[in-house]
């Protein structure tokens, strides 16, 4: 290009142009195309996250209890996160709120690896998962997974428009936690009344019947560390009044064994029916429980640390 070009072109013959339009152009396309490559990825990732905890916050405390969150904070812990993350997510897909989105997803993310790196050692090896269907396992591999959906966060805000609009943020902020605080209470009102079975399977001798009376049903999983300890913690307890059934998720040879080792055998007995009742009290992982009252259910017990279960066991007086 010759000055009079340049002239012609900018209207100062001082003014050199940097780089061709072409090239700025192509530059321009590549970096949007990654924007919003990264930004979607990783939105689906806190979408995902976010919608199970607080659709179900109550199935969730049970994931951050065995992740050394503190179980009496759990509940809590899952629905502010529920919050969070799907608030992020809805961020990182609008473009005018996506840096926002990038820098809320980052410190969450940051925030998850410290905390699991402070409670390494308690966990390593054990299941640690934001997803309800996929399982990690905590190890250096978790590191490099979360370091992945980092790059995928600062992606997303990387070479993105101001994020500007406080006020709708504000509203979409708002709805979010309207819709978390109903999924509690439908979540928390789920386990009651119930009816359960006339009848259950007995490990050994005729059937045992659920419509009688006071029953705990313990549903175990023999090799389960979680449920070890839940086990001991229960055998602690006075059932004077009320029959205690546990019953094996897997492995049943394992069962008696395992009722043993943890003093349970004293307290009662052993039912491997676990399909039929898993079809009607539903929950994710062991250790769980279901406390029933004349064939009806009073209560779905998913948290076994700190003061639980034992506190709600008094409240429904199924223990002194």
């Amino acid at each position: 290009m010759n000055m009079s070009e340049v002239e012609a072109a900018t209207g100062d013959p001082n003014i050199l142009p940097t780089e061709p339009p072409a090239e700025l152009e192509e530059q321009r396309n590549w970096q949007v195309i990654l924007n919003w490559t990264c930004a979607i990825l990783i939105a689906i990732v806190f979408l995902v996250a976010g919608v199970w905890k607080a659709s179900d916050p109550v199935k969730a405390a049970v994931k951050l209890a065995q992740a050394r969150v503190p179980e009496s904070l759990s509940v809590f812990a899952a629905v502010m996160f529920g919050i969070a993350e799907t608030f992020t997510g809805i961020l990182l897909v609008i473009p005018r709120f996506r840096r926002w989105g990038s820098i809320f997803g980052s410190l969450l993310l940051i925030a998850f690896m410290v905390f699991i790196g402070i409670h390494y050692n308690e966990l390593v090896g054990t299941d640690c998962s934001c997803f309800p269907w996929i399982k990690r396992a905590v190890g250096p591999q978790f590191f490099v997974g979360d370091g992945i959906m980092l790059l995928l966060a600062i992606g997303a805000g990387v070479w993105s428009r101001p994020a500007h609009s406080a006020r709708s943020a504000s509203l979409i902020l708002a709805a979010v936690s309207v819709f978390a605080l109903i999924s509690y209470g439908v979540a928390a009102t789920r386990h009651t009344g119930t009816p359960a079975p006339a009848t259950i399977a007995a490990e050994n001798g005729p059937p045992i019947s659920l419509r009688e009376g006071k029953v705990f049903i313990y549903f175990f999983d023999p090799h389960c560390m979680h449920c070890l300890a839940a086990g001991i913690k229960l055998a602690s307890f006075d059932w004077t009044g009320t029959r205690f059934i546990g019953v094996p998720t897997t492995a049943p040879a394992s069962a008696d064994g395992f009722m043993t080792k943890t003093g349970l055998a004293a307290k009662g007995t052993v039912s491997t029916d676990v399909d039929a009742l898993r079809k009607i009290f539903k929950f994710d992982l062991p250790p769980a429980g279901v406390a029933l009252e004349d064939g009806y259910e009073k209560g779905m017990l998913l948290q076994f640390e700190d003061q639980e279960p034992g506190a709600t066991l008094r409240k429904l007086t199924f223990v002194k």
